[in-house]
């Protein structure tokens, strides 16, 4: 037996956050019944819906990276008819993106069906680094670099910068590094302390770079490249 979100996020549905929420709106029957959070499932027998849809697991797990550009939203579909991110792909899969990156960010986004990979990249205790470019209206002075180091103060959390570097001092570009993650954390950041993000671009999560990749382009990713996620070793290069 195992919990019903864990099940969702195992046959790749969605994440097991996600499938909590959906849980918790009553969108989840388990042989017919409104599930409530925190029930367990026999994955044999037992039969789980989500919006009257059977789900089962699927076989065989994806893992896909992409240069995610501005204008495209990180989510499988949108009901204001919107671009996203599943949009340029061409697979017969059926992925979901690993955490988010705003509408007019940039850079390296994974997707996936693989509900427990993406809990372990999003979920703040496993502390995975994602680390930016960030172009800015100002050079970026010590005493607020300083700050953002100490943690600042958003809304009701403190957000800490574990690296930032000054990359290039005349179009402005600093780089960030962080592992909370949380909604448009990293502009954020910079807006507390004086300063208006032009451009924002992810470079890494982890040790996973984003590379050669252009920007539109995908690649599905190997064993040994989804290690670099977890890899302890900070790199600085981009």
């Amino acid at each position: 037996m195992v919990r019903l979100q864990k099940f969702i996020s195992e046959c790749g549905y969605t994440s097991r956050r996600k499938a909590e929420e959906m849980i918790l709106n009553k969108r989840v029957k388990v042989n017919g019944v409104i599930a409530e959070l925190g029930v367990k499932v026999d994955e044999l027998t037992d039969r789980v819906e989500i919006d009257g849809k059977l789900i089962k697991k699927e076989d065989e797990k994806v893992y896909i990276m992409i240069n995610k550009p501005t204008g495209y939203l990180s989510s499988v579909s949108d009901d204001r008819g919107r671009k996203t991110v599943v949009d340029l792909l061409n697979i017969k899969e059926r992925v979901f993106p690993v955490g988010r990156l705003d509408y007019d960010t940039e850079g390296l986004l994974i997707l996936t069906n693989d509900g427990e990979f993406t809990y372990k990249v999003t979920h703040p205790k496993f502390e995975i680094t994602k680390t930016y470019v960030a172009t800015l209206n100002k050079n970026l002075i010590k005493e607020d670099k300083e700050k953002l180091l100490d943690g600042v103060k958003i809304e009701d959390y403190t957000a800490i910068a574990s690296i930032i570097e000054e990359i290039n001092e005349e179009k402005k570009e600093v780089l960030i590094t962080i592992s909370q993650g949380k909604n448009r954390q990293v502009r954020k950041m910079f807006e507390s302390v004086g300063y208006k993000v032009l451009k924002l671009k992810r470079i890494s999560i982890g040790n996973l770079m984003l590379g050669s990749l252009k920007r539109g382009e995908w690649k599905k990713l190997s064993q040994k490249e989804l290690g670099r996620i977890f890899s302890e070793k900070c790199k600085k290069n981009y």
